[in-house]
């Protein structure tokens, strides 16, 4: 039996892009701030006032997961949660101001990162990358809430 070819297979090769992601970030941007939680500021920034299941879906993560997030975010002053109004179930996230300072801060340093990170990448080729790995992403979370199964029952 012949090894198989992992270049060709694209969840080895999206581990090892996320690896590459991860030592970047931790290098370039913050080791305090990870990315999906600069990914909640970046929303809370452009939707003030969304709620955590909706935040979650904006950045694609789960419900523990974001939940978190949030919490971690939170504790360091970087987000206040405050009860709905209209529905006291759910809590609204806004940035405090430390939390919109991290948040301008960070982007900065984000934009640099992604230069180092898509510099093997001419303009056009980028153009093509991020359309290819929007439609897989795209196509990925069709897979987590299928309408119909994956696979047929036995």
């Amino acid at each position: 039996m012949a090894a198989a070819d992992l270049t060709t297979h694209p969840g080895h090769l999206a581990r090892r892009l996320q690896q590459a992601h991860y030592l970047l970030w931790n290098a370039m941007v913050s080791e305090e701030i990870t990315s999906p939680q600069f990914a909640v500021l970046n929303t809370l920034v452009a939707e003030p006032g969304l709620d955590q299941r909706t935040v979650g879906e904006r950045v694609g993560l789960d419900r523990s997961t974001i939940a978190e997030v949030i919490s971690r975010l939170s504790r360091r002053g970087l987000l206040d949660k405050v009860r709905d109004p209209q529905d006291g179930r759910r809590s609204l996230l806004h940035l405090t101001d430390e939390g919109a300072h991290t948040h301008r801060r960070l982007t900065v340093r984000t934009a640099r990162m992604n230069q180092v990170f898509l510099a093997p990448l001419t303009a056009d080729e980028r153009t093509v990358f991020f359309d290819l790995i929007r439609r897989v992403a795209d196509a990925a979370e069709e897979l987590r809430n299928p309408e119909e199964p994956l696979v047929a029952p036995r």
